[in-house]
């Protein structure tokens, strides 16, 4: 059995486990302009990260529109899965693939998709000034709600997914014998569905919440030069800045906290599904 699992352990162990170590490494070193990389052992590359308020506010804004977009994709979420698991009729496999369907297309085209709908002169203000609602463009681009509507909407299929496959294995005759008992709809979602469905809420929470955490493109390119999230800030560090070991140290600040919050809500939902 371990002979099995050995290749892929070495494959995951060189693309992941190697480059992580030396991205480790790298964060330790010193920064110089003229040498870019001086060889040293310090933290002080976390140090200026952790204390410099720029930073904090760009990872302040990483954590609002990360817990933000998980919320709202699971709102939005919740009734479609309920929708497709529930679904019965031949066009089931249909439906499926029209929620895969978004996954085939590339976050920068989407997010271009998205640019040609709230720019100044795209569909939705021409649209609202064409019906004379307002007389001049709204200013629905290049801000927190873009990149959030952005966000969710390359990660609601996802989460979609995620709690259609639990609520499936759902017996349609609790909700029924809840109902029979006399409880409403809202009371049998509370007391049965959302119950038996929280291990796909955590499950999708915890994928939504990562992939928001790491949102690359859609903070680029639809909240502009002035939006930072944590992931473009990397980015900068490493390309425009050519600050290699201050880029690492950001890198691995975003993925402890990632990692810490992801298990702290997976800990606290665990227990309350246990509990319920």
């Amino acid at each position: 059995m371990a002979a099995l699992v050995l290749p892929a352990g070495l494959l995951v162990v060189m693309l992941l486990v190697a480059p992580m170590l030396l991205l480790a490494r790298i964060s330790l070193n010193r920064f110089s302009p003229t040498e870019l990389m001086v060889e040293a052992t310090t933290a002080e590359n976390y140090w200026r990260a952790v204390q410099d308020p720029y930073y904090q506010q760009v990872l302040g804004t990483t954590l609002g529109v990360a817990l933000g977009c998980t919320v709202l994709a699971l709102a939005l979420g919740f009734p479609a899965a309920y929708w497709l698991a529930r679904m019965e009729s031949r066009w089931k496999s249909l439906a499926t693939i029209l929620v895969l369907f978004p996954l085939l297309v590339g976050n920068v085209v989407r997010s271009a998709g998205w640019m040609a709908l709230l720019g100044n002169e795209g569909a939705i203000n021409a649209a609202l000034m064409g019906m004379g609602i307002t007389s001049r463009p709204l200013p629905l681009l290049y801000n927190t709600g873009s990149v959030v509507v952005g966000i969710v909407a390359v990660v609601l299929p996802y989460m979609i997914l995620t709690l259609a496959a639990v609520i499936e294995g759902i017996p349609r005759q609790a909700e029924e014998a809840a109902a029979n008992l006399g409880g409403r709809p809202m009371t049998v979602f509370r007391r049965v569905v959302l119950p038996l469905a929280l291990p796909g809420v955590v499950a999708g929470s915890v994928l939504v919440f990562i992939l928001c955490m790491n949102a690359y493109a859609t903070p680029v390119l639809l909240g502009g030069p002035q939006f930072k999230m944590m992931a473009p800030a990397v980015y900068d560090q490493f390309v425009r800045g050519n600050n290699w070991p201050f880029g690492a140290a950001l890198a691995f600040i975003l993925l402890a906290v990632t990692l810490v919050l992801t298990v702290v809500g997976s800990t606290l939902l665990g227990r309350r599904y246990r509990a319920a």
